[in-house]
Parts: structure tokens; sequence; C-alpha cells
């Protein structure tokens, strides 16, 4: 059976690679049968080079553990695994998908009923990243019944793209009592304490070890594996 590698952007965060290594453990319990590789793009380890050798260099399809498109998808986890001479494809990264919201919905519990939620990224330069966040936002405020603005706390989006304390001081200048931030990260880290830090009355924890997440990492596989592309 073809391995499954989830591939996370990486952290030096102990905590954050933990949160990686027990969302894949929810991917194990799922399904006992798939072999699970573990790997970081950047900073962590194991490497992309390290996972495919540790994994025998057998047939896999690599799962970027992010949530849209950018460099790492497009670009980096493809030429890592090239380099690594892995026998690999690479599938479409976690979001934007329902079951990305359903995910924040739980990490928001009660303070979904917030004043104003907005959503909080870590950011692209990537005009298709800065979309996705988009999308992800248009998800969650369809299901809240009310608009959910966005923001960014990394690298700035083209144009630039909205910085997060940015649009948590505009919801509170268009009369919201009481704002709430979902964070749309995987792991605790750099970025979750930089969402923290934007000024919200109540910040949610990252997306972390979800069932959610691990049912749309299986998807994602699946969709590679059965040849089924372009289904959300």
């Amino acid at each position: 059976m073809t391995v499954l590698l989830g591939v996370a952007h990486g952290t030096r965060d102990p905590a954050g690679t933990r949160v990686i290594r027990e969302l894949l453990s929810l991917v194990r319990a799922a399904r006992p049968e798939l072999a699970v590789g573990e790997a970081y793009a950047e900073v962590a380890a194991p490497s992309v080079a390290e996972a495919v050798r540790e994994l025998g260099y057998r047939p896999m399809v690599a799962v970027p553990l992010l949530l849209g498109r950018g460099y790492h998808v497009q670009v980096d986890i493809p030429a890592q695994l090239a380099e690594a001479g892995a026998d690999a494809v690479v599938s479409r990264p976690l979001g934007p998908h329902p079951e990305l919201t359903g995910a924040l919905l739980d990490r928001l519990g009660d303070a979904a009923e917030a004043g104003a939620v907005v959503l909080g990224a870590a950011g692209s330069t990537d005009p298709r990243g800065v979309a996705d966040v988009r999308a992800a936002a248009r998800l969650l405020g369809r299901a809240l019944g009310r608009p959910v603005p966005f923001g960014f706390v990394g690298g700035p989006g083209p144009g630039p793209g909205p910085a997060l304390a940015d649009v948590v001081a505009e919801a509170r200048r268009g009369g919201a009592r009481s704002v709430a931030v979902a964070s749309y990260l995987l792991a605790p880290g750099f970025f979750q304490r930089r969402v923290e830090a934007a000024g919200a009355d109540f910040t949610s924890r990252p997306l972390g070890a979800h069932q959610g997440l691990a049912r749309l990492i299986l998807r994602r596989y699946d969709e590679v594996g059965f040849g089924v592309r372009g289904v959300a």
C-alpha cells in the first residue's frame, strides 16, 4: 500500500511538533493498515529526505499539512521529494474545506457568539494562499450566519494583505463589544503567539489534533490514490 507522508511546515517549538505527531496518530488510528510517516519542510526533524529514507523509498502520497496553497505546497515540498529520490505524488493542501470549518467552530466554542469573529492566519505572499484564507473565512461566516473578516500575522499577502491587529481594531470601531479570533493555524508556535497578541478578547487555540483534520488528511491521500482530482 502506498505510504502517506504528512509534511508539515516545521517549528522550533516542541509543542508544535508534538501536536503534529498527535494529529498523525489520529490518522493511524483511523486507518491502521496504512503506513503514515512524518516530515517537516523546514526547521524541525525529520526532514523530507530523512523521512523518505526511513520509509525505505516506498511509493508515497505526500500530504502537505498546510491550510492553503503557497511556496511550500507548490515548489518546496515537491522539490525536496525529488531531491530525495522519492517515488511520490503531492496532494492538495488541507484547506479550504468544511472539515476545517467544523474544527474552527469546535475551537471557538462559546466565543463564536462574540460581537465579531475574525479569522487569524499566518499569511502568504502567494495570491492563491490569500484566496484560500478568504475562502476559509467565507466558509466560517456561512456557518456562523454573518460575515467573518480575516487578517494575517506573518508575511503580508499581495496588496498587502490585512494585518490581523488592524482587522480586530476595525471590528471594535464598527461597534463590536467583544472580538474573538479563530486561529487558522495547525499547531502552536511563533505564529500562534502573534495571533494571540492581536488584541482580541478571545483567541482560539490552533486546530491541532482534531478528528476532522485526520479525516481530511485521509481524504487528500485518497483523492490522489484513487485518481479523484478536483473533488473538495
